[in-house]
């Protein structure tokens, strides 16, 4: 009994029973469950793809009217003697394009589409050569197509050098060749080509795509016993060979494509003669896709982020676009110190340098020349004259060129 004026305490009243919480939504990701009748899905489907219809054919009307005015462009062009592809031109429509666009298509898309539009264009205008180091199914085969669209004419060559060599004479308009890997660093041979040929190509524009390898076989995966492909090929998948396949032979070759071609005429040998194939090669998709060859596995690089940069070389230099690089390659005076008065010339003035490389000069034992690609446009006041002070503290300072930076990776 409580005493005078008292209450009796009491705690909270606590159940045996779990709480009863509110019940859970569904997931609509994990929620599979049918919501809409067959029929009632078919006619939906059936009144949207009209709708899509009707807009695929006024899209094809405009774009006949785009190239009818494309038409226009190219004689103007020919007649003022003036390059059909122009990069800042080019870097300009996609930004454009991209920025009239509020999605939902992803801007990568968007400027695959016009890439290839751009391509028909060229086409109309002036069918263009592009060379690229072969052979065909290679890494700057795939990186040529995606930065040219299909609509151009691609010639393999069989050496870097010979893409100089070809621009240099007009047998192309155009060359790609690669500059720079972010898994192996500089590609010694575009390094080398530029000391060979200082002043007479230009680079115009500069390409980045993602390098993705994938085992290329016409065998089960169980039944490779021998992997072709070129060794920095091999040294960017070792982790995934050799967990997958400690035992194969791996055997190096000059270029991914041409692993892919031969891997294709061994299994196809094999199979003639009765025996199991056992022949698969690593390379790109693209490879596969030209030599017959199926995809066992793709993307088996250990790094995912590998991405290779490209040079598009021409006898044409690019003009400004408000977006560039400047690749500038130099030799400096054999004096302490020579290298840190160039570098500071571009502090000072405030301009900054995304790159750096070197070579042996191939004039004297420990004597280098620098490669450096420097933010902005050689005509940019600022790096005009810092290139200008820059050359004074220089044995050689040459200027390769000059074009719009590269915003996406294709």
């Amino acid at each position: 009994m409580a005493g005078k004026g008292g209450k009796k305490k009491s705690g909270k009243a606590t159940s045996s029973k779990p709480a009863q919480g509110k019940p859970k939504k569904a997931d609509p990701i994990l929620d599979k469950r049918p919501t809409l009748s067959q029929p009632k899905a078919q006619e939906a489907l059936g009144k949207l793809r009209v709708g899509i219809s009707g807009l695929d054919k006024k899209l094809v009307k405009l774009l006949n009217e785009r190239a009818e005015l494309v038409v226009e462009v190219g004689k103007v062009k020919r007649r003022a003697g003036l390059p059909i592809y122009t990069p800042h031109r080019e870097a300009e429509v996609i930004e454009r394009v991209i920025g009239y666009s509020d999605g939902p298509l992803p801007e990568r898309t968007l400027e695959g589409v016009y890439r290839e539009l751009m391509s028909g264009s060229f086409q109309l205008q002036q069918p263009l050569r592009i060379g690229y180091l072969g052979p065909a199914g290679s890494y700057s085969h795939m990186a040529a197509v995606k930065h040219f669209g299909s609509s151009v004419e691609f010639e393999d060559l069989r050496e870097i050098a010979g893409v100089f060599t070809e621009v240099q004479r007009g047998h192309v308009q155009y060359g790609l060749v690669p500059i720079e890997n972010s898994t192996g660093g500089g590609i010694v041979e575009t390094l080398d080509a530029f000391l060979d040929d200082r002043t007479n190509v230009h680079i115009c524009a500069e390409v980045q795509i993602a390098v993705h390898h994938s085992l290329l076989a016409n065998c089960a995966p169980k039944d490779v016993r021998r992997i072709h492909s070129k060794p920095e090929v091999f040294s960017q998948c070792r982790v995934w060979l050799a967990t997958q396949y400690p035992q194969a032979e791996l055997i190096p070759g000059a270029s991914s494509s041409r692993a892919a071609q031969t891997a294709a005429e061994e299994c196809a040998t094999a199979l003639k003669i009765g025996a199991t194939p056992g022949s698969a090669a690593i390379g790109s998709q693209l490879a596969g896709e030209i030599y017959g060859l199926n995809v066992l596995f793709a993307k088996i690089e250990d790094n995912p982020s590998n991405i290779t940069r490209f040079f598009v070389i021409s006898r044409h230099a690019a003009q400004r676009s408000g977006d560039d690089k400047t690749s500038i390659m130099f030799t400096t005076a054999d004096k302490p110190g020579a290298l840190v008065s160039v570098l500071s010339v571009f502090h000072h003035a405030g301009v900054n340098l995304s790159h750096i490389d070197k070579r042996p000069s191939g004039r004297t034992n420990w004597h280098y020349t620098f490669f450096i690609d420097a933010l902005g446009h050689r005509d940019d006041p600022v790096l005009a004259a810092a290139i200008k002070e820059a050359a004074t503290h220089c044995e050689h300072l040459a200027v390769l060129g000059s074009y719009p930076r590269s915003k996406r990776i294709l």
